[in-house]
């Protein structure tokens, strides 16, 4: 039987299934690759469709780790996400409504993926995986503007949305988007031209939502890429913004510019949120107030400066982790973000995994940047997408890429 040579002194040879498996991918294998790739697509387009497409890959993944025998091999960054997972339910269970906690638990499934695409997902399918992303983004992106333009998306009571449910959601996914195109055009030695003639699109399109975290997302993400490859090319960045705020026209300069406005009601609500968060951590530390009740005690804690009588949740990623599940589920999260970031960083070194871990880490850099104004990490469609990028780069690769031409050996 030919087994995988191992060679653990390189991240980037590691393998996520066992050494048993077999070289060639099975049919249920290559099947569920490919519906997770069309998860990636569908989550920009129907929640619905990404989910039904995510438990036929689940059922795929478990099908195919059976047949193959599998050993997961799990990347550092999975083991506190999986502690995050886990206090989660623990503060549900004490939670005072554990049946309204529980219920929201369900979103830890979609945590899933990691190791669904660790083993599915092997050699390019991670770059067409990737590609996929910007593309279904790009005409995501179009549809917003055609919004904008003709069925008259142009007011802040009714922006732009895609086919999603929330033009929050449709901004932070276009914010993926961009980022996984910029970081083909930057990090890639080939196929550049396509990201070259969607990226505008995909610019405008989100600066048409007049959604400012996504804008302060988009540019974290592209700072981060354009400093990453040569410091002087973040003078483009201001370049870049002004063409397309220019192209986007005055009501969208006007909002940009309403950020800095101290008396901007949302401003001042998400000031509010901040304080009030702090009130709950400072009154539950432990286990928080439980998942999916911020709504129900915000007006215990809401103070007077606060704009909105109610809030579903806190606008703000950490504060809402650590108000709803305690200061350890939010250690956790922060310990997964920063694992995640290293292991991306190193993983940066390998050609063959470059373009990937640039994607990724610009995913993670929107993730946060925008995060500080909006709970993106709650967001469904946002989660399985954002899982699923900066997953990418530590799948298996094909030995080309790697550039290790080493025969196999066989039992």
């Amino acid at each position: 039987m030919n087994a995988v040579r191992m060679d653990t002194s390189s991240p980037s040879t590691v393998r996520p299934w066992s050494a048993d498996a077999p070289d060639a991918p099975s049919r249920v294998t290559t099947a569920g690759a490919w519906l997770l790739m069309a998860v990636g697509g569908a989550a920009q387009v129907s929640i619905a469709l990404a989910q039904t497409l995510l438990a036929a890959a689940l059922v795929c993944w478990v099908l195919s780790a059976v047949r193959e025998r599998s050993r997961p091999s799990l990347p550092a960054f999975c083991w506190p996400l999986l502690g995050y997972a886990a206090w989660t339910l623990v503060s549900a269970l004490a939670s005072p409504e554990p049946r309204v906690s529980l219920v929201d638990c369900k979103q830890l499934l979609l945590f899933l993926i990691v190791p669904a695409t660790l083993h599915l997902v092997r050699g390019r399918q991670a770059d067409t995986a990737r590609h996929l992303v910007v593309t279904v983004g790009a005409a995501a992106a179009l549809y917003g503007i055609f919004q904008y333009g003709l069925l008259h998306y142009d007011r802040l009571s009714q922006r732009p949305q895609g086919t999603l449910g929330h033009y929050m959601t449709y901004s932070g996914i276009l914010m993926l988007g961009i980022g996984a195109a910029l970081a083909q055009l930057l990090f890639s030695t080939k196929e550049r031209l396509w990201p070259a003639l969607l990226l505008p699109a995909l610019l405008l399109g989100v600066a048409l939502t007049s959604t400012r975290m996504a804008w302060v997302g988009v540019c974290a993400a592209s700072a981060l890429l354009l400093v990453m490859k040569d410091f002087r090319l973040l003078a483009a960045l201001p370049l870049a913004g002004a063409i397309t705020f220019a192209a986007a026209g005055p009501s969208i300069t006007h909002r940009l510019m309403s950020m800095f406005d101290a008396n901007d009601p949302t401003r001042r609500d998400r000031v509010a949120m901040v304080i009030e968060g702090a009130r709950m951590v400072r009154d539950h530390p432990l286990t928080g107030v439980g998942p999916n009740r911020i709504e129900r005690v915000y007006p215990q804690y809401r103070i007077a400066s606060a704009v909105e009588a109610v809030n579903p949740h806190l606008h703000n990623v950490p504060m809402q982790i650590a108000a709803e599940r305690g200061l350890p589920a939010l250690a956790l999260w922060l310990g997964f973000v920063a694992t995640l970031t290293a292991q991306l960083w190193q993983r940066l070194r390998t050609v063959g995994t470059r373009a990937r871990s640039a994607a990724a880490l610009a995913a993670v850099a929107g993730m946060l940047a925008a995060g500080l104004f909006e709970y993106n990490f709650g967001d469904s469609e946002f989660l399985m997408l954002f899982l699923l990028l900066v997953t990418l780069p530590f799948c298996s690769q094909d030995p080309e890429e790697t550039g290790d031409t080493t025969p196999r050996s066989h039992a």
